[in-house]
């Protein structure tokens, strides 16, 4: 239970450093995924907590619908088969422009902005990012592999925990239960009919 527990907290941590990077790269869609990832990380912790196989089993269940999200976030960033960066309602609900905030703050990149650019929509700006050490899809592909390891070793614990709960439950004796030593039948008694008596 202790280690199942330290590896969701793992994954909470995890989980709420991207939801901060997300959110300042306003990509609405990572950001809706990462807080039900969180709440069902509190559900995994609450089950631990409380001996629940039930919300462990939840838990476990939700963490392949995460691998297979953190899966098709590699999969956009390598812009695999028909897969795009430059849909941008894929990550924001065609709200805003999508932009990893890792594009502008990487490791050693130099931001440039393009003054007077045709190419730019109204409230936007276009900008030239050199220098940097390490491309932004990369980071976001590490991320969300780290992402997808963690599940992966979660997902594993979830299951045996909820396991042995389970098994716990099922051998769980009552107080005064009907197991094979404590039971005792009761004994047969013979029924004495009461008849007066008369001096």
């Amino acid at each position: 239970g202790g280690t199942c527990s330290r590896s969701l907290n793992k994954s909470g941590i995890a989980a709420l450093e991207r939801q901060i990077f997300d959110f300042l790269g306003y990509q609405w869609v990572p950001i809706l995924a990462n807080f039900l990832h969180i709440m069902a990380v509190i559900l995994g912790i609450f089950g631990t907590i409380q001996y629940r196989s039930k919300y462990l089993i939840m838990y476990a269940a939700w963490l392949v619908l995460w691998v297979g999200w953190n899966a098709f976030i590699i999969c956009f960033y390598l812009e695999v088969g028909h897969l795009s960066q430059d849909r941008d309602f894929i990550m924001t609900f065609n709200t805003s422009l999508h932009r990893s905030w890792w594009m502008e703050n990487g490791p050693g990149c130099l931001v440039t902005p393009v003054m007077n650019s045709n190419l730019a929509p109204e409230d936007h700006h276009v900008i030239t990012v050199t220098g940097c050490l390490l491309d932004y899809q990369y980071i976001e592909v590490v991320s969300s592999a780290m992402q997808i390891f963690l599940a992966l070793f979660g997902f594993v614990y979830a299951c045996y925990v909820s396991k042995v709960f389970m098994e716990e439950e099922d051998s769980f004796d009552f107080i005064g239960g009907f197991d094979s030593y404590g039971y005792q039948a009761p004994q047969k008694t013979s029924h004495l009919q009461l008849q007066p008596l008369y001096t």
